[in-house]
């Protein structure tokens, strides 16, 4: 495991991760891949997940994935015992994660503000897929859900005439990181002021804005100047490129990098077309264009172009295969991928901590726990502290 001299910079703030699936537990990671104690309360019920697992019932690749830098412990919130001890946890803890439904945390009485009457000072994310004052309120989300209340399936059906899920869970991973930033803009105001807050973090209106930036486009001004969609990322033509020997993503952005990819490629005739010689590219041209990268780029190997568009500035980057990313030069050279032995699982590869601090990295101290293994630790340590 990682050793780093500095604890992080969230030392000392404890994090309750009260969320399943990825989205709050993702979030949580992250702050306890920055320094916080993060301790993760889950009902025994929920602790043999349905999933891969090598060795241990439950530990999945995914649970590995979004859980290491925790502490686990496991309750019974339906119990009186359990109930009791969730509270005196959450009590003691400057941030509260969660994504239990509205009506499940009115019954078993932790609401915001069931909780800031005894801890004023609480940051309480809670995560939903919907606004909790719309009509949609205790409504089921899940990330194809999400991504179709979104706007992203209607973005995918315009670029291919299918309307498929982007094959990644986006819409949980992108509200993890609205959560992870949300809390920490909380914290600076709590240092600042003493008082913490309820902090609602949406899953379709987070996924809806992230859409926005770009795909809002013309219909950014009140009399719409064109369709909504960025029109580059919507077309069928936005792909990595076939090289001699594999893919590569070729871009060229500018009319000289058109005109240095044709000329590398051999293709003098590209080099003189109008379309890449005046002071700008017109987007009518576009599709024509990348047509013609298509065809050039088998002229060379990946290895070949990676030079050529290095020496020009052609944006360019060759295509990472997941299976063998942990082979890949970048990938190993920034500890992107590690392999840890687990003390039930065995060796595991785990995701490196994607950011860099100069005084307070972050680091990996402790490999994802098996369900409940903490809780003894955990219960010791609020008893003392209680006394």
């Amino acid at each position: 495991m990682a050793d780093h001299h500095s604890p992080g910079p969230l030392d000392g703030v404890r994090v309750i991760d009260l969320a399943t699936v990825v989205m709050g537990p993702y979030a949580a990671q992250i702050l306890g891949d920055l320094g916080a104690d993060v301790i993760k309360v889950e009902s025994p019920a929920d602790s043999l997940r349905i999933g891969e697992y090598r060795k241990t019932p439950g530990m999945t690749p995914l649970r590995l994935n979004v859980n290491r830098n925790k502490r686990s412990v496991a309750l019974d919130l339906k119990a009186e015992t359990g109930h009791a001890q969730a509270l005196a946890l959450i009590h003691s803890a400057d941030v509260l994660i969660t994504n239990m439904r509205p009506r499940a945390l009115a019954r078993l009485g932790l609401t915001y503000d069931d909780l800031a009457a005894a801890n004023p000072a609480l940051v309480y994310a809670h995560a939903a897929g919907f606004r909790g004052d719309s009509d949609r309120a205790d409504a089921a989300a899940y990330d194809e859900t999400v991504q179709a209340a979104s706007g992203l399936v209607d973005i995918v059906n315009r670029t291919l005439g299918t309307p498929l899920y982007l094959p990644t869970i986006l819409a949980d991973k992108v509200s993890g990181l609205t959560i992870a930033y949300s809390v920490l803009a909380a914290l600076v105001y709590r240092n600042r002021t003493g008082h913490g807050q309820q902090i609602e973090i949406p899953m379709a209106d987070t996924l809806l804005a992230f859409n926005l930036i770009e795909h809002l486009a013309g219909h950014t001004f009140e009399q719409e100047t064109s369709p909504t969609g960025y029109w580059r990322s919507l077309s069928q033509h936005h792909k990595a490129r076939r090289t001699k020997d594999g893919l590569a993503a070729v871009v060229p952005y500018t009319p000289r990098n058109y005109r240095d990819f044709f000329a590398a490629a051999g293709r003098p005739d590209l080099v003189a077309d109008p379309r890449v010689n005046g002071p700008h590219l017109n987007p009518a041209d576009a599709d024509d264009l990348s047509d013609l990268v298509d065809e050039c780029a088998p002229a060379l190997t990946t290895a070949e172009w990676t030079e050529v568009c290095a020496k020009h500035s052609i944006p360019m980057g060759p295509v990472l295969e997941l299976d063998r990313s942990h082979e890949d030069p970048y990938v190993r050279e920034g500890h992107l991928l590690e392999t840890f032995m687990h003390p039930t699982e065995g060796p595991v590869r785990t995701i490196g901590v994607p950011v860099r601090f100069s005084a307070t990295p972050g680091s990996i101290r402790r490999l994802a726990p098996v369900p409940g293994q903490d809780t003894a630790e955990v219960l010791a340590e609020l008893a003392a502290a209680t006394r």
